[in-house]
């Protein structure tokens, strides 16, 4: 147990730093590869979706059952959408780059790291209880949400850039935002490892299922969308769920 909460963090990690991939990608490369982003994002929603519900969900019913499974499963689904409530974020902020000046597009840039750093917080957490349950799991779970988190870092370095002129600004910011991806996995391991057992596990991997289902609806397809064409989102999200079917069929 010790040694998948170990790995499991340090997949976190990594997944959360990908805001960095896309950071660099922001500051260095002015036209980044929209179709990819869409291809991308659509693939990890495709991830997200089957492993929600043919691994995450059918392990929390099979420990718990099936009602309060599903109880927590919309559970999930309704801590995502409170958080989205209280603290929206989005992945471009276009709309910041043709308003009225520089502290506009830096505070732009803080508002989406703010709400994209406490967005990481249950993804982290979504790392940790994959991992739990199987080490392979945990692994898909965290290449699905580094795919994601690359357009994220897009969208906190680029208003700081510009608004300030600074790489080491706009990379710090959304190395920050990064990070609460592993704290999200710290902070679960602390308060739930001390009472874990077969019931919690499985309510906590049907939790998880709702808030990867949540990103995945609310977030990754409509963004995936806007940055290209539809086609090649849902393509994206055949492939992510055609990938996880052939890795899947290869563990059993």
């Amino acid at each position: 147990m010790g040694s998948n909460v170990g790995l499991a963090l340090l997949l976190s990690t990594l997944a959360g730093l990908s805001t960095t991939v896309g950071s660099i990608l922001g500051l260095f490369v002015r036209k980044p590869g929209m179709r990819f982003l869409s291809l991308s994002l659509g693939f990890s929603a495709g991830v997200m979706i089957l492993l929600s519900f043919m691994e995450l969900l059918a392990g929390g019913i099979q420990a718990v059952g099936f009602g309060p499974a599903y109880v927590a499963f919309f559970g999930g689904m309704l801590v995502m959408f409170a958080l989205d409530v209280v603290i929206p974020h989005h992945y471009m902020a276009e709309h910041a780059v043709a308003s009225d000046g520089q502290g506009v597009l830096f505070r732009t840039g803080l508002l989406v790291a703010l709400g994209i750093g406490v967005h990481n917080l249950p993804e982290g957490m979504a790392t940790l209880a994959g991992t739990l349950q199987d080490v392979s799991l945990g692994m898909a779970i965290a290449l699905a949400i580094a795919l994601h988190n690359i357009p994220e870092g897009l969208a906190v370095s680029m208003p700081i850039h510009a608004a300030t002129g600074s790489r080491r600004m706009a990379f710090l910011f959304s190395f920050l935002a990064g990070i609460a991806e592993p704290v999200g996995a710290a902070l679960a391991a602390v308060v739930l490892l001390p009472f874990l057992n077969g019931a919690v596990l499985g309510l906590l991997l049907s939790a998880v299922a709702g808030i990867m289902v949540f990103i995945s609806l609310d977030e990754l397809v409509p963004v995936s969308r806007s940055f290209g064409e539809a086609h090649l989102s849902i393509i994206g999200v055949l492939m992510g769920m055609a990938a996880m079917v052939l890795s899947l069929g290869l563990i059993m």
